[in-house]
C-alpha cells in the first residue's frame, strides 16, 4: 500500500468494513477521500484524518460515528469540521451549505 502513498490524490473505499485509519498520515498528497458505509465508530479514529495535509473532500455517511447524528446533520458537520478543519466539503456538503 505505501508504494503510492507520496501520490496519492483520492482514495475511494467505502463499503470496506474499516474500523481504525492507523497508517493513513502516509498519504500526504490524500485530497479526497470516499470511506462511507464502513465501521469507524470513535472520534479518536476519526481525528487521523486531520494528519491529512491536503484533504479537502470526505464522504463519511453511514460509518457509525457519523450515524450517531443522523437527526441533527448540522451538528455532525459542526463536530467533524471542528476535528479536521481543512475539509471544504464533507458528505456532499461544502463550505457555503455549512
Amino acid at each position: 500500500m505505501y508504494f503510492f502513498a507520496d501520490t496519492l490524490e483520492e482514495l475511494w473505499i467505502s463499503y470496506n468494513l474499516i474500523e481504525k485509519l492507523r497508517g493513513i498520515r502516509v498519504m500526504k498528497k490524500l485530497k479526497v477521500l470516499y470511506m462511507s458505509n464502513n465501521l469507524v465508530k470513535e472520534w479518536a479514529e476519526f481525528v487521523r484524518l486531520s494528519e491529512l495535509p491536503v484533504l479537502e473532500e470526505l464522504v463519511f455517511v453511514g460509518n457509525p460515528l457519523q450515524e450517531k447524528f443522523a437527526a441533527d446533520q448540522n451538528s455532525w458537520i459542526e463536530e467533524a469540521t471542528k476535528r479536521v478543519p481543512k475539509l471544504k466539503k464533507l458528505d456532499g456538503e461544502g463550505e457555503e451549505e455549512w
